[in-house]
């Protein structure tokens, strides 16, 4: 059976810099693929665009690219990426230009239309699918340049340009999907932020990037080079299948790909088959991700030291809302200080201010200005962990929706002919009230006070200011009491800060996991976020730390 050998050498705008190389020179690839867009850069990149026009895509593929470029055209691997972000024709005629500049010779394609008129919004970007990226490559595109697609889609679109799959191929879309989102986010599925890496064979050093094998019945293998560093295991891709989803019902533009269907089996060392994936038609809308301009923050830290925390901690916050006003002002104390101390670090708590307004002046050095200004006029022991600062911008994310054939999804071909890509014709609404509430008896006996971690893995991550929190358990007799016993009121004794909020719980039995959905978590979004934890990456690593009480025949030690 014709495989098709998909890489990823990106999972960030940020990631390892040698990892086009890395990928390039590791092994056999037919496509190699670039995640650098989040919530996040989106915003990054208005802001490179609102200073220079022609910017607005990540300028650290170029770089990466001029090592590269050459490499990939001689061995025929076909380079597909979204780093064009917010202006794709910009990158792809600097690729023209590179490849110009190095003596080469290269047919880029690029996909556009997902950029939509919003004058009141910094960016606002719909989420395109696959088909334009296939009708580049089917055009003979040596590189694909895309805006805001998808993550999934940079896998998928090669799939299709392959095998020919229409928009009625919805189980090998769903497939390809699914191969495609375990592979986006570059190392993380080969053993990167893993809940057990010590047990990696490297200690999780160095974990190379991943590859999949994705057949014509839109089943896959998840692998990795040889002699690359990290593992590829059921574990580390259940990590990944459970990073920064909602229900069982996965929604994308071009299919519902069905996560409650996946099958993970262990094929050999460092390959993970994927198969069983189901797919529904796909919503009649896009995703649109809103960006705007939110106003201005700024930061300070008071260390408190020593006895009387609170009172200390309170009398900043009195000094401060009386020099500054107690509009926009955020005070968090981080109980870090430990008693009977022998040093001033671990007998000191952490007191973190935070100023959000929209005059940029106040935010600034009126605020910073006046906390130092209590250095010798307030608590005693007062000491800060910064200088006074000026305040930055932040944004806000919002997430919309626009009918799919309100977008005008076109691929632009290496010889400058432009093709529309229609819609699909045939959509669904997608299900919901797919809840399950946990709370069945899974287990009795002896139990162990321990950390929840022993018996489970958990993996966590943003959308927008909504927070998921994926955990699994390592055996089917873990996931008998696991189903049973995290429920989400168990979920909010252990993460009180889930209280208040509305939290969604899903059940993927295959995976021997539950996903939370915790909605507005994040407040308005990462970049606004003052939350020490601003994009929910540890809150997984959180939950497994908390003692409970664990079934004693489960884990090691004595019973309580």
């Amino acid at each position: 059976m014709t495989v098709l050998r998909v890489g990823n050498a990106s999972g960030f705008y940020g990631d390892r810099l040698t990892a086009w190389r890395e990928m390039l020179d590791g092994g056999e690839l037919d496509v190699l693929t670039g995640d650098y867009m989040a919530e996040l850069t989106m915003l990054i990149l208005g802001r490179d665009r609102m200073r220079d026009p022609s910017l607005g895509y990540a300028k650290t593929f170029l770089r990466q690219l001029e090592g590269t470029l050459g490499t990939a055209l001689e061995r025929g691997v076909r380079l597909v990426t979204n780093a064009g972000g917010l202006n794709p024709a910009g990158l792809a005629a600097a690729i023209g230009a590179l490849a110009d500049r190095l003596g080469l010779t290269v047919r880029t394609g690029y996909v556009e239309g997902d950029a939509l008129a919003r004058p009141d919004a910094l960016t606002a970007n719909a989420y395109l699918g696959a088909f334009g990226i296939a009708a580049c490559l089917d055009a003979g595109a040596d590189v694909v340049v895309t805006g805001r697609v998808s993550d999934a889609s940079l896998a998928v679109g090669p799939a299709i340009a392959r095998f020919g799959w229409t928009r009625d191929d919805l189980d090998e879309l769903a497939g390809a999907t699914v191969a495609g989102h375990l592979i986006e986010c570059g190392a993380q599925v080969t053993g990167g932020n893993f809940s057990f890496f010590t047990e990696l064979p490297d200690g999780g050093h160095r974990p190379g990037f991943p590859l999949a094998e994705i057949h014509a019945d839109g089943s896959s293998v998840l692998t990795k080079h040889p002699g690359t560093g990290g593992a590829v295991t059921v574990e580390t891709v259940t990590a990944q299948l459970l990073y920064e989803v909602g229900g069982p019902a996965y929604l994308g533009p071009d299919v519902v790909t069905r996560l409650d269907t996946v099958e993970l089996a262990q094929e050999g060392p460092d390959r993970v088959r994927v198969s069983g994936v189901r797919g529904t038609p796909p919503p009649d809308t896009l995703k649109v991700g809103v960006n705007n301009l939110g106003g201005f923050r700024n930061s300070m830290t008071f260390v408190l030291c020593g006895l009387d925390i609170p009172a200390k901690a309170a009398l900043v916050r009195g000094q401060l809302e009386e020099a500054v006003g107690k509009e926009g002002l955020e005070f968090t104390l981080a109980r870090t200080d430990h008693p009977d101390a022998t040093d001033t670090e671990a007998a000191s708590a952490l007191l973190h201010v935070h100023l959000r307004d929209g005059d940029k002046a106040r935010a600034g050095r009126a605020f910073s200005a006046a906390a130092v200004e209590l250095a010798l006029a307030s608590y005693p022991g007062c000491t800060l962990t910064t200088l006074p600062g000026d305040a930055t911008p932040y944004g806000v994310f919002t997430a919309e929706a626009v009918p799919q054939d309100a977008v005008a999804h076109v691929a632009v071909l290496p010889d400058g002919v432009r093709v529309p890509i229609a819609p699909p014709a045939r959509t669904a609404a997608p299900s919901v009230g797919e809840q399950t509430p946990g709370g069945r008896p899974g287990h009795t006996g002896p139990t162990r006070r321990a950390p929840l971690g022993e018996l489970v893995g958990a993996r966590s991550g943003d959308k927008g200011g909504d927070a998921n929190l994926g955990v699994w358990a390592r055996s089917d007799a873990g996931w008998a009491w696991l189903r049973g016993w995290l429920t989400v009121a168990r979920l909010a004794e252990l993460l009180p800060e889930t209280a208040p909020l509305t939290v969604e719980r899903y059940e993927l039995p295959n995976l021997r996991a539950v996903n939370f959905v915790i909605r507005g978590l994040l407040g308005q979004g990462v970049a606004a976020s003052t939350r020490f934890d601003p994009q929910a990456k540890a809150l997984g690593e959180l939950l497994r730390s908390r003692l409970v009480d664990l079934p004693a025949d489960l884990t090691p030690g004595v019973p309580s």
